[in-house]
């Protein structure tokens, strides 16, 4: 038997205990600390192993990158068990400059990437969507912050989603049925260290 979260209370809305705990969420992980992406994944896993279709949608890091999700969920999906797991990158790489994120990607990348999301909510393509780094194209101006949030709030059936990035607009927060931020403490690159395998990719 599953283990039971106990909440802390219990709104009068009508709803069946099912009902409520069936209900599907829009999760956001923002913050400047690490393990944003990493969390979602988490999620991507275990949605995998209850059988549900996974879309992954990655709007800023590169088509030629190969990070260690990717290849764990592949081999994963054509194992025959669990869901099956199409991953999709609309960016064209991106670059630290002074402690941000630069943005020197491809608008219509994203656009696209966002018109197939639109699509797959629209048919109920998966039921765990991982929108990995999308604040960033919000921030930039590339997506409709208001058409994205609206979307994503009226989605149809029982989707949840997933969106990643530090600086999650407030429209966005304000939506959404979890958010976690991550505080940064300490990060090994404050110390001039570079991202190494198996930790960052």
């Amino acid at each position: 038997m599953a283990p039971q979260g106990q909440p802390a209370s219990v709104p009068d809305d009508g709803l069946t205990t099912r009902e409520r705990r069936d209900r599907p969420l829009l999760i956001v992980h923002t913050g400047d600390g690490k393990g944003k992406s990493t969390a979602a994944f988490g999620l991507a896993l275990r949605a995998w192993s209850q059988g549900w279709p996974v879309g992954v949608f990655q709007f800023v890091k590169s088509a030629k990158w190969r990070i260690g999700e990717e290849r764990a969920l592949g081999v994963l999906a054509d194992s025959g068990e669990g869901g099956h797991v199409d991953w999709h990158k609309m960016g064209s790489g991106w670059s630290w400059v002074q402690g941000r994120v630069d943005p020197d990607g491809d608008p219509a990348a994203a656009a696209e990437g966002w018109a197939q999301i639109r699509r797959d909510l629209a048919a109920e393509t998966y039921r765990l969507y991982v929108l990995d780094e999308m604040t960033y194209p919000l921030r930039w101006g590339w997506l409709d912050v208001a058409e994205v949030v609206d979307t994503l709030r009226t989605r149809p059936g029982r989707q949840h989603v997933v969106v990643t990035g530090r600086a999650a607009p407030q429209e966005l927060l304000d939506a959404a049925d979890l958010v976690t931020e991550m505080t940064k403490i300490r990060h090994p690159m404050d110390a001039g260290q570079k991202g190494q395998r198996g930790i960052e990719w």
